[in-house]
């Protein structure tokens, strides 16, 4: 199985996403609300610290929204299932795409020894520093996962977004933050990035070779498990 981020028409993919941008967030939390992502999180909210050969990225994660997606992350990386696994593919200003042990795209497996379901919810989306599952279609969930990079949406994209009615609050977080909502709908967000996001950015601009794999390797040495409460202070 190959998991991997794909690039399809935005078009496309923004108006199937359009499914998504009324649905998955109350009524009563519509609005000018910030999105999920960049709210304070609760203390007891759990956060991962990877630890890399570039530097240290820290993650809140979401069980309310993701719940399968994190429990497996979680138990993974408080397994030991990542350490030394590499990034075995960046895109600049796009994605860094990790937790493969094979390092080739097409292996690992998650917690259950089997896939697992996509989880989408309307309140949390591809902007910058977004932890998602990559796959190799819906519902093929394993091990992998990608973190979204790139500060800056396309114009042309934002206005399409408009023009198919997209909450205000969403266009202005993406016009604000960046990232690439385009994927919107097709993956499962279950983390966002608090602290090291240039990091992960530096990560996407590594020199590359063939199929976007990093010439040097960049290695999750480990990744350390805790409580927002607890990494706050």
């Amino acid at each position: 199985m190959n998991s991997k981020i794909w690039s399809v028409p935005l078009a496309l993919a923004l108006a199937c996403s359009l499914l998504l941008a009324g649905c998955g967030t109350d009524k009563k939390e519509s609005g000018s609300k910030m999105p999920m992502q960049f709210q304070t999180p609760a203390q007891d909210a759990p956060v991962a610290v990877m630890h890399t050969n570039q530097g240290d990225i820290s993650l809140v994660l979401f069980p309310e929204k993701a719940p399968k997606a994190c429990e497996n992350f979680l138990t993974h990386a408080k397994d030991g299932y990542y350490d030394g696994v590499i990034f075995h593919r960046v895109i600049e200003g796009f994605m860094i795409q990790g937790g493969d042990p094979e390092g080739t795209g097409r292996g690992g497996q998650s917690i259950w020894g089997r896939v697992f379901e996509n989880e989408v919810s309307g309140d949390l989306r591809h902007f910058v520093g977004a932890l998602s599952m990559a796959n190799a279609g819906p519902n093929t969930n394993g091990s992998q996962f990608f973190i979204v990079t790139g500060d800056k949406v396309d114009p042309s994209l934002l206005k399409q977004m408009e023009q198919l009615g997209w909450p205000q609050e969403i266009i202005k977080a993406y016009r604000e933050k960046g990232g690439s909502p385009h994927l919107d709908g097709g993956y499962s967000i279950f983390g966002q990035v608090i602290a090291g996001q240039e990091v992960a950015d530096a990560i996407s601009k590594v020199e590359t070779s063939a199929g976007d794999k990093p010439k040097e390797d960049v290695v999750i040495q480990s990744i350390d498990v805790t409580t927002y409460g607890e990494w706050a202070q």
